[in-house]
């Protein structure tokens, strides 16, 4: 059975920074998504990890994992949101402690995504793939982000319906702030590998794929115990975002989860917007989409509201979804059961 978290209206929000923290000059940026989040009813606690930054990191491993344990350990901090991503956050995995890991929403993507999925591997803990800490200081949140908080507002036993965005952000443009943080301006489109409409059902589990890929073969992926523990055997649907890999190393990091194992009993796989898939030698990610449908004899969605091409959906690991493409749009009805 999947363990499913409940938010409860004025929660207390801890902050940690399992990955990177927050360097001294973007220490205000960040205070001001601390004071929206306060604006909205919440208590905002901050860890040391946080105001640091040293290395591509926020602190030594054991240091981030204690911190990160002493708050999921902490019965007055109802949900876990670290500032962002980076590009350690493995190096603390050993030191976390899963056995004592309390029921509570850990809510992020990037290089949190690892941490996402190994919490929901090993104990059956849904974890929450959506936005990150930092992109909640806008005046307001579009309708796609903002609905982190209706998702995990969502009582076991309930379902929740997201819809495909309207529009996404094709780049950042810092020196022109928008009051929604985004700056959305391209029409949003979900693909898919056929020009059939989709309908996909199963559990969900991803994240980016850049970082989850190193969690094959050690004990924080291990997939198969997972669908035998936790999931009876139900089949998955895998979500999957590229932040920086060319097209070939994300073939070869989909064909390492291929070989490991993880698309067995498989029902779909999704990808986000990608600023990167870099072609090789005429490769295109249309290219690996293509080869991976026909090989897997499943249904590959791209372009879906996934990553770091804002804006995102609340994908929840663990939760069974109902997943429809049609004519460019998207519905991802998220069942926790």
């Amino acid at each position: 059975m999947i363990h499913y978290p409940h938010l409860k209206k004025e929660a207390t929000i801890g902050v940690t920074a399992p990955s990177s923290g927050v360097e001294p000059e973007l220490h205000d940026m960040f205070k001001l998504a601390c004071q929206r989040m306060e604006l909205k009813g919440f208590k905002v606690v901050c860890g040391d990890t946080v105001w640091t930054q040293n290395k591509a990191k926020s602190a030594p491993a054991k240091k981030r994992a204690d911190e990160w344990n002493e708050m999921m350990q902490n019965s007055d901090i109802d949900i876990i949101i670290p500032p962002w991503g980076g590009e350690l956050l493995i190096e603390m995995l050993e030191y976390v402690d899963f056995d004592n890991l309390k029921g509570k929403w850990v809510l992020g993507y990037s290089d949190t995504s690892a941490l996402l999925l190994a919490i929901t591997l090993k104990t059956g803990i849904a974890t929450a793939h959506g936005t990150n800490l930092v992109d909640l200081r806008g005046e307001y949140s579009d309708d796609t982000t903002a609905m982190w908080q209706s998702v995990l507002s969502t009582k076991a036993g309930e379902s929740v319906l997201q819809l495909s965005s309207a529009s996404y952000q094709k780049k950042w443009r810092h020196d022109n702030p928008s009051p929604c943080v985004f700056h959305l301006t391209e029409p949003t489109y979900w693909k898919t590998t056929s020009s059939d409409d989709v309908t996909i059902e199963g559990r969900l589990l991803g994240g980016c794929i850049d970082v989850i890929r190193h969690l094959i073969g050690t004990p924080y992926g291990d997939v198969q115990s997972f669908r035998k523990n936790f999931i009876n055997n139900e089949s998955v649907i895998w979500y999957l975002e590229n932040c920086e890999l060319s097209t070939t190393d994300l073939r070869r990091s989909l064909m390492q989860m291929k070989l490991a194992g993880w698309f067995e009993n498989c029902s779909g796989i999704m990808f986000g917007r990608s600023p990167a898939n870099h072609p090789v030698g005429g490769y295109t990610a249309m290219d690996v989409y293509e080869e991976l449908s026909e090989e897997l004899q499943l249904p590959v969605v791209y372009d879906i509201d996934c990553g770091h091409v804002p804006p995102q959906l609340t994908f929840i690991n663990g939760a069974y979804a109902e997943v429809e493409v049609a004519k460019g749009k998207g519905t991802v009805l998220q069942h926790f059961r």
